[in-house]
């Protein structure tokens, strides 16, 4: 999602910051504030290398350098990223390699981007070897407008990023199309899954924002998707798990008004869902939540474990995307990325990453 339009809605069209309420450390820098004209003008024309340049965060939590474990996350290093390059920004969804050296990244301007991760001990340091390309549409047909190119959600379905296939959820456009990966440039899609009916009734900008793929369990490889905001009045975020390819809903209980942004399958078959908050009087939130295998079935009502709650006195913006990948030594690690809104003077792109604990 672009923005929030309301009172919890961001967007590129008007001024949205500067007003967090006590939290004004870092976030009267980092503003919400209208920037869609410095968004790309078109889409881009074909896949070409990247300069990024990396800026390290040393400490989550801006007033308690010494402060790295928060609940069941410890904190491992994160960076703040920026390029010349035009189409790099608006990033909405992420996935990780399996051993956590490469990453893949979709923008909800119709771009794509591959790069390598380099690490000084168990930190992100740099990305290197990046590549930046266009969303395509069957047929290698360009995606022309924000309608069709508005990309929210990735997940890799099988395979690598060498080698595999993605699949990605767009909004205003509700589809879910199945991309292949090779050497970790994206094809053109080779088909859309099927979407439940009532999937038609979100509203053009809170569609579908998550996406999933189970990774351990009696349904081990099916897809899971949620709306960014689709209660209608049930107090419960919808979804859908596609279990031998027909979708069937589960909800996630709507808890103070956070919306959905992404989802990431963990080892054990559970998942992680990332959510962010905003209010003109208290700034920007984000939130993890985890949910148990076992709490994972068709017509679930569901309430996870919180993980993390942080507000804008920790290295945030705002975070769209989430991935979980395997470290040296076997641990879990979370990856996240956020959407600047195409906006660098007054909002970051954000990769931070965390050690989950406790399994």
């Amino acid at each position: 999602m672009s923005g929030m339009h309301g009172p919890g809605r961001l967007t590129r069209r008007r001024l949205l910051g500067g007003l967090a309420a006590g939290a004004g450390v870092g976030w009267a820098t980092y503003s919400y504030v209208a920037a869609e004209e410095d968004a790309p003008s078109g889409a881009l024309a074909a896949p070409h290398a990247i300069a990024i340049e990396a800026r390290p965060i040393a400490h989550f939590l801006r007033s308690s350098p010494q402060t790295q474990r928060f609940g069941d996350l410890e904190f491992r290093g994160g960076l703040i990223l920026a390029s010349p390059a035009s189409h790099f920004g608006g990033w909405s969804g992420l996935v990780m390699d399996a051993d956590g050296r490469s990453l893949f990244s979709i923008s909800d301007m119709g771009a794509w981007l591959s790069a390598d991760v380099a690490y000084e001990g168990n930190r992100p340091a740099r990305l290197t070897g990046a590549r930046i390309g266009p969303l395509l549409g069957i047929g290698g047909r360009p995606l022309r407008s924000k309608r069709e190119q508005d990309a929210e959600a990735v997940t890799l379905l099988d395979g690598t990023l060498t080698r595999g296939t993605l699949l990605i959820g767009f909004e205003r456009m509700h589809r879910i199309g199945r991309f292949e990966i090779r050497n970790r440039e994206l094809r053109a899609p080779s088909g859309y899954l099927t979407l439940p009916r009532e999937a038609q009734r979100m509203q053009p900008n809170q569609g579908i924002e998550a996406l999933a793929v189970l990774q351990a369990g009696p349904l081990r490889g099916s897809v899971v998707a949620f709306a960014e905001r689709f209660t209608r009045g049930s107090g419960y975020h919808t979804g859908w798990l596609w279990v031998k390819g027909e979708p069937q809903r589960v909800q996630l209980k709507d808890i103070d008004g956070f919306n959905i942004t992404d989802a990431a399958g963990l080892p054990d078959g559970g998942l992680l869902v990332l959510e962010r908050y905003f209010r003109w009087t208290q700034g920007v939130k984000m939130r993890i939540r985890r949910l148990a295998a076992k709490e994972i079935v068709p017509g679930a009502r569901m309430t996870g474990q919180t993980l993390l709650e942080a507000d804008s006195s920790y290295e945030i913006d705002n975070m769209e995307g989430i991935a979980v990948h395997r470290g040296a030594r076997g641990e879990t690690v979370v990856s996240l990325i956020s959407d600047d809104n195409f906006n660098s003077f007054l909002q970051r792109t954000v990769f931070l990453q965390f050690t989950l604990l406790g399994e």
